[in-house]
């Protein structure tokens, strides 16, 4: 996708963003301009204990081009009462596999493409530059610092220590001696600068986010090089936390990392490997395009966890780290739609491996590693995933060797009473599941701004209940299936309670809904769970089923996705914005989430598999492709137009414009849209 970035003012420039990741938690990212708007973007955001301690290492490399005595800077940099303005000299932005900025000054052609290696804690930045006048010389400005993302270095003097081998320099910023960063560039020389402080970078982002927005970073010297006259030449510069960086051949892992995408690609069965663009029509070739860049988007989230020798999901870009629930969610439209696996059976065993009093770890520790166990959801979530991954590859041997017994052990702990951090999780009389206390964020509506839940939602929680009966129908399925009939009765016996009491309770006769949680009125979304999951709790087409699902469509859908909550009700807000508390307290209570509409989707499937009346049936067929239409129209827009430039965001506001929010690249958000929209062209 190529953007003509003469045609947008700097406050649409900024407003577009790009992220590539290395498949270790690292990511490299910025705005489309080149200015940086978050102390979240750089160049090299290196995990430590990958996935986790992300540290920035190099914000931006400042490029200038000195040619008729004159110096053009081609960076863009925002601080309070100025922006420096090379924006101007750029001709274009491109992101296929890669970022790819071109700029032009004069005659002068500079083209800028960023790839990270995949694995490492590298960055490779190949510049291409087509001088056909006078000698000119070019100039690299690494702009760097080593704190935890998180945080900003504000009103802070550097400590610096340099040792300049030729072409390749080893930089300790204050005193992290055990860290070193190391750069190298393939021609020109080095300059080492004394006392060079960037002061007072301003992130519009952080400020709109009720964060201070300035801070210092370093500039510990630049490189310099001559370009002659009439004359191409390629420049390659690297900064690693990776010592040999020497030995890098900078083109070799640009195509390495073109090639690995291409297989990832061709793997899924959705592209055709051998196709002559040419030749393809426009419908075709939009459909390429999206299906590509969606299958580019999936792999961002997939990243190795050495410590456990396994793969996990990251939840989201920026800020966001493996997330128990999320990954649970995201699996089938990031793994097994793109024929992962491999990849699928690694992220079971990471959800399963700190299994405790049976819950599944809501994530871990950007810190420390530790598991962290705040989710009643996350362990009934599971036994989801593993129904699909065994509809998608029928490998029932390693569910049985590595899996079934942690499932049995969920449901015990279940049915026997958890409180392990507060959760406060028990099987009531009645045969549903209650849950939390005032205090608890355990749902997946886990906004919480100190000691204060916005949406505790303690109790029988609507979809907390439907996974627990979806939950001990696919356990009384693998029992059957591994001849454990005695054990299968008692799950089927659980699940027939459990069905009843819900069926008696949750019916909001007054709303024509289901309560999202029993003695809570508010219509939500978390209701369509008891008619999207592999064994609805709810005949989808029975009446109260279809009640509900009314109510949700015409309260709660927007093409962006659900509301959280209905306009009209206690606490709504449309809009996500202002400082810590103001956007938590929103978060759940109206804002727009794209990943919901999987739930949405997979009733509408539900109501059509389980149809007799063939006209009936017809009638969901259509719904089905308008939706799939609409979901289509929608974020092929949104994807390479709005937000980061080939994701799609966290959250949306429910009301025009619908600006995306939140993390900019969100992985449930991405797998549940990819997992529809692949549907238009296999119906």
């Amino acid at each position: 996708m190529k953007i003509d970035t003469k045609k947008l003012s700097l406050k649409e420039g900024i407003t577009k963003e790009w992220i590539i990741t290395n498949g270790i938690g690292g990511y490299s990212s910025s705005t489309i301009f080149g200015i940086n708007t978050r102390k979240y973007h750089g160049l090299l955001i290196a995990p430590l204990t990958p996935p986790a301690r992300r540290h920035l290492i190099l914000s931006k490399l400042d490029e200038a081009i000195e040619t008729d005595e004159k110096k053009y800077t081609l960076y863009s940099n925002m601080c309070k009462n100025y922006i420096s303005e090379g924006f101007k000299y750029q001709e274009e932005f491109e992101k296929d596999y890669i970022p790819i900025f071109t700029y032009k000054v004069k005659d002068i052609t500079i083209k800028k493409l960023i790839c990270m290696e995949y694995g490492k804690n590298t960055i490779c930045i190949l510049y291409k530059i087509d001088n056909p006048g006078d000698s000119i010389k070019f100039t690299l400005s690494p702009v760097m610092n080593f704190r935890d993302f998180h945080t900003m270095t504000t009103n802070h003097e550097f400590s610096i220590k340099q040792n300049i081998k030729g072409k390749k320099v080893k930089v300790e910023i204050d005193n992290n001696s055990s860290n070193p960063i190391y750069m190298h560039i393939s021609d020109g020389k080095y300059v080492e600068h004394y006392n060079d402080t960037f002061n007072n970078m301003y992130y519009i982002e952080e400020e709109s986010r009720g964060f201070f927005p300035e801070e210092n970073l370093c500039v510990p010297g630049r490189y310099e090089i001559n370009i002659p006259a009439e004359s191409q030449k390629e420049i390659a510069f690297i900064c690693s936390l990776e010592e040999n960086i020497e030995e890098i051949n900078v083109k070799k892992v640009i195509n390495k990392e073109i090639i690995r995408i291409n297989e990832l690609m061709y793997k899924t069965g959705l592209l055709e490997e051998k196709q002559d663009i040419e030749k393809l029509s426009k419908q075709e070739i939009e459909k390429r395009n999206l299906l590509r860049n969606f299958i580019i988007a999936t792999d961002n989230f997939i990243a190795y966890r050495p410590q456990f020798a396994l793969h996990t999901i990251i939840a989201g870009y920026p800020w966001f780290l493996d997330w128990g629930r999320d990954s649970l969610i995201s699996f089938e439209g990031l793994l097994l739609v793109t024929k992962r696996f491999d990849i699928a059976k690694d992220v079971l065993l990471t959800l399963t491996r700190d299994i405790k009093f049976g819950l599944v770890p809501n994530g871990y520790s950007g810190y420390d590693n530790r598991p962290l166990y705040n989710s009643v959801d996350s362990s009934l979530l599971l036994f989801e995933a593993v129904h699909k991954y065994l509809e998608y590859t029928g490998d029932y041997k390693f569910i049985e060797n590595n899996i079934y017994n942690k499932l049995v052990l969920i449901i015990d702990n279940y049915e026997k009473g958890i409180d392990l951090d507060d959760n406060n999780i028990f099987l009531d009389i009645d045969g549903l599941i209650s849950s939390g206390t005032e205090n608890t964020q355990n749902t997946w509506m886990d906004a919480k701004y100190g000691n204060h839940a916005f949406t505790p939602r303690n109790g029988k929680a609507v979809e907390v209940n439907a996974m627990w009966y979806n939950s001990l129908k696919i356990l009384e399925e693998l029992c059957i299936k591994f001849g454990k009939r005695k054990q299968a009765n008692k799950y089927k016996e659980l699940a027939k309670n459990a069905k009843e009491a819900f069926e008696k309770q949750f019916y909001n006769k007054k709303k024509k809904c289901l309560y999202d949680v029993i003695g809570d009125s508010k219509v939500r979304p978390n209701q369509l769970f008891a008619t999207s999951l592999s064994h609805p709790i709810l005949e989808p087409n029975g009446t109260i089923a279809e009640e509900m699902f009314e109510t949700v469509t015409k309260k709660l859908l927007n093409k962006y996705g659900l509301k959280t909550l209905a306009k009209g009700e206690k606490d709504y807000i449309d809009v996500y914005e202002g400082d810590g508390f103001k956007r938590d307290s929103s978060y759940h209570q109206g804002i727009t989430w794209p990943w919901l509409l999987g739930l949405y989707y997979d009733t509408i499937n539900n109501k059509k598999k389980k149809k007799k009346d063939r006209n009936k049936k017809k009638e969901l067929q259509n719904k089905r492709q308008e939706f799939i239409e609409a979901t289509r129209k929608t974020f092929i827009k949104d994807i390479f137009e709005r937000g980061a430039v080939g994701s799609i965001s966290e959250i949306y506001d429910s009301k025009a414009p619908y600006l995306p929010k939140g993390a900019i690249a969100q992985a449930w958000s991405v797998a549940e849209v990819f997992r529809i929209i692949k549907q238009y062209w296999e119906d």
